[in-house]
């Protein structure tokens, strides 16, 4: 049996600290996290539930939907919908805002979500998750306009993260620092077992796309071009490569023990300005990494300072070391100079 500080503890004692709180936040919060948990169930079962495999449907991306992307998606809307608290919400999987059924009530805050990030490595069992980020929205109790959702990253009231991996663990920011959480099959329940962690500043490793490399620019081939050249290069170190190619399995072993992530822009498809999604991925993960002492850019300004043009938004992503991320960015301005 587990002793530690348990998430609902947490959460309660985070409400008891933030003055003239009503515990609306407290209960959205706990309704997301019981759809992690459900999705969390889903995942592991896997085939078991017969729930692998593609649909032949795509989402408003283009991008062909795993069955267990409709799953989850339908686990999210399912547990917020009914509480009270939500004006409305919006999905990487949706193509318009989702409004709140007339038989409920509308509450004071906004919910944005990727149910399943990394879904396209989910039938080989590598980890994925859940990326979520909290608004307020502009109007309590009236519903949700998509204009209500385009507010910059810097605006969250919270952000998280859940990775179905080898334990289901629980990423959480209010803005006072990122903590981890690891569920407790047995009891049901997260426990902390992550307080405030930290993003070491230096690092020497990088994950990227290395079979983008054509498309990249300038700055970015010659900060990959340093990092590949190791001790005989500018560097004067030599650094290792990663890529998993599921976002939330990668900012979680940056948060873990550093590291540099980057989703850049390139000419692979001119019309997409990034791969990532703004409001979904990249957002949340900027808050998370930035609240652990780690930084966030396009390569050319700071995630969070963005203002939103439209739900489904594309942006470049460089995350991580700060000192790396600088370096990136760095270079981006020389070039721009």
């Amino acid at each position: 049996m587990h002793t530690g500080t348990t998430l609902t503890q947490f959460i309660i004692e985070e409400q008891r600290r933030t003055a003239g709180a009503t515990g609306d936040f407290t209960s959205l919060l706990n309704d997301v996290v019981i759809a992690c948990k459900a999705i969390s169930n889903v995942v592991n079962k896997g085939a078991l539930l017969g729930v692998m495999g593609s649909l032949d449907s795509e989402n408003i991306q283009g991008e062909t939907q795993k069955k267990l992307d409709v799953i989850t998606n339908d686990i999210m809307i399912g547990a917020n919908e009914w509480g009270g608290h939500l004006a409305g919400m919006a999905s990487e999987e949706m193509d318009e805002l989702y409004p709140i059924p007339s038989q409920y009530p509308l509450g004071k805050y906004l919910l944005v979500f990727d149910p399943l990030d990394g879904s396209s490595n989910v039938d080989v069992n590598i980890s994925v998750g859940t990326i979520f980020s909290i608004l307020k929205a502009p109007v309590a109790g009236r519903a949700a306009k998509t204009e209500d959702f385009l507010q910059p990253g810097a605006q969250q009231v919270c952000a998280g993260y859940a990775i179905y991996g080898s334990s289901t663990m629980l990423v959480l920011t209010f803005g006072h620092g990122t903590h981890g959480f690891t569920l407790d099959r047995d009891v049901g329940e997260f426990v902390l077992t992550h307080p405030s962690m930290k993003i070491p500043t230096e690092t020497r490793e990088f994950a990227i796309n290395a079979s983008n490399m054509r498309f990249w620019e300038k700055p970015v081939q010659r900060y990959v071009d340093e990092c590949l050249a190791g001790k005989t290069g500018p560097r004067g170190k030599d650094f290792n490569m990663r890529w998993v190619a599921s976002m939330v399995a990668e900012v979680h072993r940056i948060l873990t023990r550093g590291g540099i992530f980057m989703y850049p822009k390139d000419t692979k498809d001119p019309a997409k300005a990034g791969k990532l999604r703004l409001l979904y991925e990249a957002n949340p993960m900027a808050f998370i990494v930035e609240q652990a002492g780690g930084a966030a850019t396009t390569g050319r300004e700071r995630i969070l300072d963005l203002s939103p043009e439209g739900l489904h938004q594309r942006v470049p992503v460089i995350l991580g070391s700060k000192s790396e991320v600088d370096t990136v960015t760095g270079y981006h301005h020389e070039k721009a100079a």
